[in-house]
């Protein structure tokens, strides 16, 4: 009789029971769609120097330079040097005027694309951000609607050069 039971065992199916597994499935999969719209993310490529970046030139070329400080902002060439210093303005970076100077460097130099921002130690990260997207674009009126205009689109940052005379800072 022991012999009919376990032949009769081995041949009935096993169930698999995934009930478990599709309660799960029913929670995640909606879980993970809906968490996938809100993280957009933005991508600024950026060129860091390199070893390698040294360029030796007979003749020097225009560089552009921003210079972000705590007090102000500085725009020039790295040959020639400062051309134009914008103050801050009740604490705050005044990125109008630095965007119409840009707009101005374009106009002179309408092959350039590229910029390097210096920054001191102490600027916070959102202020490099309104800094970059100053330097990045500009908005300009088309016929019927507004439109962004590209300036310098290929950004390199670094640290900025400290100033010489500590009076200068404002200290």
């Amino acid at each position: 009789m022991r012999s009919r039971w376990r032949r009769r065992h081995r041949h009935e199916p096993a169930e698999l029971n995934i009930t478990t597994f599709m309660n799960l499935m029913v929670i995640l999969v909606p879980f993970l769609l809906i968490t996938a719209v809100f993280s957009r993310m933005a991508i600024l490529e950026l060129n860091l120097p390199t070893a390698d970046s040294v360029v030796k030139a007979e003749e020097p070329e225009f560089s552009l330079e921003v210079i972000l400080r705590a007090e102000h902002i500085e725009v020039g060439d790295r040959n020639a040097g400062i051309f134009s210093v914008i103050p801050a303005v009740d604490g705050r970076h005044d990125m109008v005027s630095l965007n119409r100077k840009l707009q101005d460097v374009k106009g002179t130099f309408p092959d350039q694309n590229t910029v390097t921002l210096l920054l001191e130690s102490d600027i916070d990260y959102e202020v490099l951000v309104q800094v970059m997207d100053a330097v990045r674009s500009y908005r300009t009126e088309q016929p019927g609607e507004l439109a962004r205009a590209e300036l310098f689109p290929e950004i390199s940052i670094g640290d900025a050069p400290l100033l010489a005379d500590a009076g200068l800072k404002g200290d």
